[in-house]
């Protein structure tokens, strides 16, 4: 019932507990509720002070609190879980919050927690961020054909929809041209290939469908929720595909819904080839025709047959917290709304799906998919 996308990109004048409560605020406020209404808080690692400083700097009094977290995928999970809370009786208003500074704090890094069980066996081989999504998106290029001008049409589409945007950090158009012409960063992934690094945050409100009535708000309906996590294997490593094998098949069967029933998605990309595997997995096409689905303009709202991320996702828009989650929830509660740019509004959105990946690619990560429903 309420949705905030934090307007700031580079937040050098604000904490990252200031940016959460300025998304909480403005999330109530698009419900039309108060922070005396929250009975339920749920937030991920990006939360200073974690749960408990999160619950006490924002002066709520919830009933039930949830600090699950899977990397940028949590707060997908999140509004599954809220509604699962909901549906048990824990709580009635839920609050949802994400923020972060990776930008102004420039240099922070992502790896492995000392005590991580795999630490010593990786950590000597030093894997990056980039090099773990570059793997995945070579493999995928030896095992199907896939090519660095079909993965570029996921980046150009993303332009197509940033430029309407406002907000959003590069909103220049760029070709498929431009895409392979940029720097290698790591190959065969380009410069272009990745996203951005923007501070800001967002918020949701998840309530129980007696009072979501009485808000006088469009509705948005959970209509299903799934999660899962995919790892080593114990050395029997396949880098083709992603956890949304489980966790899309997992929400579409709650939700009673097939892929091609979808008219909007949010996806998340932190670089091109995670939207084109994580299009695979979920069932939108056949694994290993992903770079066919998104060349020429499929993902390009009023062109293509599937709108993604419209809002110009992580690629030009924002990445908070380098978690994007929340984000995609956000986009997609436009949609359903009819409050998206007119530009790349889909018409008659009644039905839109968020995904996203937490954590690495090329080695484990969690992730969530949520289908949504227009009331």
């Amino acid at each position: 019932m309420g949705a905030f996308e934090h307007p700031t990109r580079k937040a050098t004048d604000k904490s990252v507990g200031q940016l959460h409560a300025e998304c909480a605020a403005g999330a109530l406020a698009d419900a039309g509720l108060s922070h005396a209404d929250v009975d339920g808080f749920f937030c991920g690692g990006d939360a200073p002070g974690g749960l408990l400083g999160m619950v006490d700097y924002l002066g709520l009094k919830p009933r039930h609190m949830d600090s699950t977290d899977f990397g940028g995928s949590s707060y997908i999970a999140h509004v599954g879980h809220a509604a699962e809370a909901i549906a048990a009786g824990r709580c009635d208003i839920a609050l949802i919050t994400l923020a972060g500074r990776p930008r102004t704090e420039a240099g922070a890094t992502m790896s492995a927690p000392p005590s991580a069980p795999t630490r010593p066996w990786e950590a000597p081989v030093n894997a990056r961020l980039l090099d773990l999504y570059a793997m995945c998106a070579r493999r995928h290029m030896h095992e199907f054909g896939t090519t660095s001008e079909q993965l570029a049409w996921v980046k150009v589409a993303a332009t197509h929809h940033a430029q309407h945007n406002p907000n959003a950090m590069l909103r220049d158009l760029v070709t498929v041209e431009e895409v392979v012409g940029s720097p290698m960063v790591s190959d065969p992934l380009h410069r272009l290939d990745c996203c951005v690094v923007s501070d800001g945050g967002g918020a949701l409100i998840v309530t129980r469908p007696e009072i979501a009535k009485q808000l006088k708000r469009p509705l948005v309906k959970v209509r299903g929720a799934g999660e899962a996590m995919k790892g080593q294997a114990g050395g029997d490593v396949d880098l083709t595909f992603s956890g949304a094998v489980w966790s899309g098949p997992a929400a579409f069967a709650q939700a009673g819904l097939r892929p091609s029933d979808i008219q909007y998605a949010s996806i998340y990309d932190s670089f091109t080839i995670t939207v084109l595997m994580q299009l695979e997995d979920l069932g939108f096409c056949e694994k290993g025709q992903g770079g066919r689905f998104v060349a020429d303009g499929n993902l390009i709202s009023g062109v293509g047959r599937l709108p993604v991320n419209t809002d110009g996702g992580g690629l030009c828009n924002n990445h908070p917290a380098n978690r994007g989650g929340i984000t995609k929830v956000i986009e997609a509660v436009r949609q359903l709304r009819g409050d998206a740019h007119p530009a790349v509004q889909v018409r008659d959105c009644a039905l839109a799906l968020a995904h996203g990946t937490g954590g690495w690619l090329g080695s484990r990560h969690g992730s969530a998919t949520l289908i949504l429903e227009r009331e």
